[in-house]
């Protein structure tokens, strides 16, 4: 694939080149063969969302996952991430959960796309959003019993909190998204808050490099998860940094992602989704 038409966005827009991450020579591709996908759109609130939505063709009753996109928005590669969930069974969607505030492709710097955009999203909408996503996914072909949660980096924030607000879920994966973050009126919990009364089972994949994520909010968060319910556990890759599951960044750490992966899979299975 051309390395361009990688950073043509889902939703049909291209982003700023100053925005996005420098681009890795060899982004993996799913095809999306023997597959239904597409933009489908999803009232919630009385307003319609875009969501990518990607299933087997012809399946019924099928396990559901929403995949949660970096501060970049749904763009290629949470795209790709949707299709890689479709060819294991799943019926995934992947909202843009920005719809309501901007477009992530109008910046050109990543100071300004967090000040001016993804601060300004609020956490209720958020979960409001992904809750009618589980009640189209349901009515769609997916089916309601069965329902994962997955996110990366600003979506591994989103999967820790969704978890605790969705307690019909079976269970996440959130990949290293932030377990302490400042609060304000519309961010108004952080993940490390939400642990101990946590009861839908998360495992968190996260980079022992990562200078995002100290190692010491990863262990002050197993033990505020300690303290309740949920059989949530964490993986930290020794020798990768944030993003390492990013297949288009040169953050990208193939065996790790590919080990992560097959552990993020391996999660939903054993709580039956």
């Amino acid at each position: 694939m051309d390395r361009r038409d990688f950073l043509q966005t889902t939703m049909g827009v291209t982003f700023a080149a100053a925005v996005m991450p420098t681009l890795a020579e060899s982004p993996v591709v799913t095809d999306s063969n023997g597959l239904i996908a597409g933009v489908v759109t999803i009232e919630s609130g009385g307003q319609t969302i875009p969501v990518y939505r990607a299933q087997p063709k012809g399946g019924e009753n099928l396990p559901i996952v929403l995949v949660v996109s970096e501060i970049f928005g749904v763009h290629a590669h949470i795209a790709d991430i949707a299709r890689r969930f479709a060819k294991q069974g799943y019926l995934a969607l992947a909202p843009d959960l920005y719809a309501r505030q901007g477009d992530p492709s109008t910046y050109t710097s990543i100071p300004d796309l967090i000040k001016e955009l993804v601060s300004k999203i609020p956490d209720a909408q958020v979960m409001q959003d992904l809750d009618a996503c589980c009640d189209w996914a349901a009515k769609n072909g997916g089916d309601k019993n069965r329902i994962a949660i997955t996110g990366f980096c600003w979506g591994g924030r989103i999967t820790w909190l969704y978890a605790a607000h969705n307690p019909k879920i079976k269970t996440g994966v959130a990949w290293y998204g932030k377990l302490v973050n400042e609060k304000n009126a519309l961010q108004t919990q952080t993940a490390i808050e939400i642990a101990p009364k946590l009861t839908v089972p998360v495992l968190g994949l996260y980079g022992a490099k990562d200078s995002g994520i100290p190692l010491d909010t990863v262990e002050s968060m197993k033990t505020a998860l300690s303290k309740g319910r949920s059989a949530s556990e964490f993986v930290v890759y020794p020798d990768s940094g944030h993003a390492f599951h990013a297949d288009y960044r040169p953050s990208y750490v193939a065996a790790d992602a590919r080990d992560a992966w097959q552990r993020c899979l391996d999660w939903m299975k054993k709580y039956g989704v």
